[in-house]
């Protein structure tokens, strides 16, 4: 029943999702209601007016200006309401944090995982910059401190990419050539399954990644172990992104 209460959506897990969350489902709930309203009339129209034996054929008119009005202004009304509460909740899931500290995770996405790296030089309890990457065989983990803040820096070394975790009601392109950042505060421990929301190629479908919300401790203990593997220093995307086929061609030219 829980599920029904959230249209299908999993359980949110991040600060910003409860404004996507609210225009989910105020958008099922506007459209259930206009549905049924266009429904009763069809179904009123066809009772009401239905042709009965030996009864003439109404006056036929070619036009009803008013009703001609009216439903044409209907429908902008409605567009224009669920703009405005677009607007408004992506103005709110797009702001950035400026009043707290927040935690930067460098993402780069490339065919066909994710490499993370998390930003923490000047965290005392790191004092480190240390990466994670994953492979076609490997899932990365992508670790993340319950309710603080963290801006994610997404590059692409290849083709445009979707960087999205279902629970935090949030995704967003990874474009080659073209960053993009957003900030999200975790606000409940667990561990999720994040995924590429864009069809990139061969392997598309290999492209998860596990997110592990938990404490703040368990977070910087994580760090210091990839610290202590060697994981250490900024992972780059190439200066010129790759456009060359992943997988050699195959028949030989000669050049």
């Amino acid at each position: 029943m829980e599920q029904w209460g959230r249209w299908g959506m999993p359980v949110a897990a991040s600060e910003q999702a409860p404004w996507i969350g609210n225009l989910w489902n105020g958008s099922w709930i506007a459209s259930m209601v206009i549905g049924v309203f266009v429904w009763g009339l069809m179904f009123w129209a066809m009772f009401r007016y239905r042709r009965k034996s030996n009864t003439e054929v109404p006056k036929q008119n070619r036009y009803n200006l008013p009703m001609e009005i009216l439903y044409t202004l209907v429908p902008f009304l409605i567009i224009g309401v669920l703009f405005f509460f677009t607007v408004q909740s992506q103005d709110h899931v797009l702001a950035k944090v400026n009043d707290r500290p927040v935690h930067t995770v460098n993402v780069i996405g490339q065919k066909w995982s994710w490499s993370f790296n998390y930003m923490e030089d000047k965290n005392p309890a790191v004092n480190a910059v240390v990466h994670d990457t994953g492979t076609v065989e490997r899932l990365p983990d992508l670790y993340l401190p319950v309710n603080e803040p963290v801006r994610f820096n997404l590059t692409s070394a290849d083709v445009i990419h979707s960087f999205w975790v279902p629970e935090f009601y949030f995704k967003l392109d990874v474009i080659p050539g073209h960053p993009n950042s957003f900030d999200v505060t975790p606000n409940r421990e667990g561990t999720f399954l994040g995924k590429c929301a864009e069809l990139c190629g061969t392997y598309h479908s290999a492209m998860l990644f596990n997110v592990h919300v938990v404490s703040v401790d368990a977070y910087n203990a994580h760090l210091k172990e990839l610290q202590a593997k060697g994981q250490t220093g900024e992972l780059k995307p190439p200066a010129w992104v790759n456009t060359v086929p992943s997988a050699p061609a195959n028949e030989e030219h000669e050049g």
